[in-house]
């Protein structure tokens, strides 16, 4: 009798295991598809060590040859499972099913069933028919924006347009997810106001191309008027972050992934009015050599972003940028990669990260340019600049010693109480330790006159604190609370 209770125990019914792969767009995504299925009465689990559920789906990233290994990798070992009856259904969603589906399905046919980027309300309408109790499978009312948060209670991503039309030359994205399409103001307003009264207090503003939002909304310039007639008149997005900040509830406002070339120089204007937008500005600008911007067709020059990036610290004072850089595509040269290695010195970034060139299918720079830098040298470039860059941080980080910084705490952590200043996007860039009790040294009690001691136990996750900076490394910030 045991033998068969076992093994009628090998997955649990009405439960669907959601992996997602990739970025934070994806995430919501996956979010939004358990949303609508809880409400048809499946229990969803997200990003589980050891899957159980009966059904497992798999949110793919399409972006770059490492993404796309780790997803098809993720659809092995999860087919396995299903080969050992541990598993009764696989489906695959997301970037990669979005451009190789019919690969895929030839290559992998242990996946029951294939969905894009675009289509998971099939995905749910599948899984409310036919499967189990259809009785209580049914309800799948709630609002489109509607989501099972996956995130820490006290933070959501918001992501306010999909697609891009920059079509850089080495980017597959807009081979992906298609043309550049904003949601509707009031829709993202009405979202946010849901999130708020979901105890969310920080909202990470995502879209492949924050500074088009909006672009597709407004109208066109007719013939005969402007400069460029035809051109839609107006960027909405800094109308979209002002009135997002008046939303009550709303504490913190990050910024992410903004495009240099064609910047909404208005949002700086919305930055520097409403404390609750952070000061950060996650804005990719990739390289600095003309050469390498026209190769990359980031239609701007170096002057142009040079001159942005002055203009974003002088009219958001204080203000910490965050960008990535791209180096080993095609046509880089040795004087090209000295420029840049220059150039990051110059511009002191508060946060930076690098990538190596992956020669992407379809995209402009694999249909028109040779694959010309070894992935040696690429992999040393780029190791070369994240030493350059950690040196920079190490400096810059010690500015915050002695400063007292309103801080966020998303977790405990053994001793510590891990938390981030409003210049650290979560997951990404860097941390707050605060000990959980904390007894001063004598040349801490010296330095902090009123602190000799201070037990913080009762500090909870979730809330913020006004917490005075007494260290700093590369990457961490130690604190006491205030």
């Amino acid at each position: 009798m045991s033998h068969l209770i076992i093994e009628t125990l090998k997955y649990r019914e009405g439960e669907i295991d959601f992996i997602t792969l990739g970025c934070s767009k994806n995430l919501v995504d996956a979010e939004r598809v358990m949303r609508q299925l809880e409400g048809g009465g499946w229990k969803c689990v997200h990003d589980a060590a050891d899957p159980q559920g009966e059904i497992c789906v798999i949110n793919t990233c399409g972006f770059i040859g490492d993404a796309k290994e780790e997803s098809i990798n993720m659809i092995l070992r999860m087919g396995e499972r299903k080969k050992k009856g541990k598993l009764r259904k696989l489906i695959v969603m997301g970037c990669l099913s979005e451009r190789y589906r019919a690969e895929l399905e030839a290559e992998l046919p242990e996946v029951d069933e294939y969905y894009g980027k675009f289509d998971f309300e099939d995905l749910t309408l599948s899984l409310s028919q036919g499967e189990g109790n259809q009785s209580n499978r049914s309800n799948l009312s709630c609002a489109s924006y509607e989501r099972k948060l996956t995130t820490p209670s006290h933070y959501a991503y918001l992501k306010i347009s999909e697609g891009c039309n920059r079509f850089c030359s080495y980017c597959a994205i807009p081979l992906i997810t298609g043309r550049h399409t904003s949601r509707p103001k009031e829709e993202i307003l009405d979202e946010v106001r849901w999130l708020v009264s979901q105890g969310v207090k920080e909202l990470n503003v995502i879209a492949q191309d924050l500074s088009s939002y909006g672009l597709d909304l407004s109208p066109t310039l007719p013939q005969g008027e402007g400069d460029k007639p035809g051109v839609r008149d107006k960027h909405l997005l800094p109308e979209l972050i002002d009135e997002i900040a008046q939303v009550p509830g709303v504490e913190w406002i990050r910024l992410h992934y903004a495009y240099p070339t064609d910047f909404p120089e208005g949002l700086l204007d919305v930055m520097a009015k409403h404390e609750n937008v952070c000061k950060y500005l996650d804005i990719a600008l990739q390289h600095c050599t003309d050469h390498m911007l026209g190769l990359m067709r980031r239609h701007i020059t170096r002057a142009e972003q040079d001159a942005l990036i002055r203009k974003i610290r002088e009219k958001v004072p204080g203000i910490c940028i965050r960008t990535t850089l791209l180096v080993g595509h095609p046509g880089e040269t040795e004087e090209d990669f000295e420029e840049l290695k220059a150039w990051v010195k110059e511009m002191r970034f508060e946060r930076m990260g690098c990538f190596a060139y992956s020669d992407e299918e379809g995209t402009y720079a694999n249909r028109h340019y040779t694959d010309d830098v070894p992935q040696d040298v690429k992999e040393a470039r780029a190791a070369e600049l994240m030493a350059i860059q950690q040196e920079i941080s190490g400096e810059l980080m010690q500015r915050f010693v002695g400063r007292t910084e309103r801080v966020i705490i998303d977790r405990e952590e053994g001793e510590y109480l891990v938390g981030r200043t409003q210049y650290d996007s979560p997951e990404v860039d860097c941390e707050v330790l605060i000990k959980k009790l904390r007894v001063l040294s004598p040349r801490e009690a010296r330095l902090f006159e009123s602190l000799e001691l201070r037990e913080v136990k009762e500090l909870k996750v979730g809330e913020f604190y006004n917490v005075k900076i007494f260290k700093a490394e590369e990457f961490d910030l130690y604190g006491i609370p205030c």
